[in-house]
């Protein structure tokens, strides 16, 4: 069961996502329905530990294993999404992936099926993507100093 709880007030959100950089270039991911890029990864399991976690969700989404490097941000993020308000706690670690995954140019789904699109982007070209939460255009940029806890209010 993933550990997310909804309420009158809004929804209570713990989520998991990898930062997977090759050649230059950064993986994102989105909801063919949504305008606005994500990393790949997504909820945490009651009873499981948030590395195994998103070693899952690379897996079920993608069919690949990855390899967890390091933690980067801790994020406590409040937004509004389809009217409606979230509190998520989020856990970004940086991960490498253990077989030859290829950058490619063009946008692909995932093994899931046509619900989310992913696509590598140049690191040097993120300002220009809309991508939340918002910090990740500067961060990604320079993460020596990691780990960090982010607040980010919308």
């Amino acid at each position: 069961m993933d550990i997310v709880f909804k309420r009158e007030q809004g929804i209570f959100n713990y989520r998991v996502a990898g930062v997977l950089i090759k050649d230059g270039h950064v993986l994102i991911h989105k909801n063919v329905d949504d305008s606005f890029w994500a990393l790949p990864g997504g909820r945490v399991k009651i009873s499981e530990e948030a590395q195994i976690g998103l070693q899952r969700e690379f897996q079920e989404e993608l069919g690949i294993d990855v390899q967890i490097e390091r933690l980067l941000w801790s994020v406590e993020n409040f937004f509004e999404y389809n009217d409606t308000h979230f509190h998520e706690i989020g856990f970004y670690y940086q991960v490498t992936a253990n077989d030859d995954y290829e950058v490619n140019a063009k946008p692909f789904y995932g093994i899931e099926g046509e619900r989310l699109i992913y696509k590598w982007i140049p690191i040097s070209q993120l300002d220009k993507v809309k991508i939340y939460p918002e910090f990740l255009k500067s961060e990604i940029k320079d993460t020596h100093n990691c780990p960090k806890h982010i607040v980010v209010r919308l």
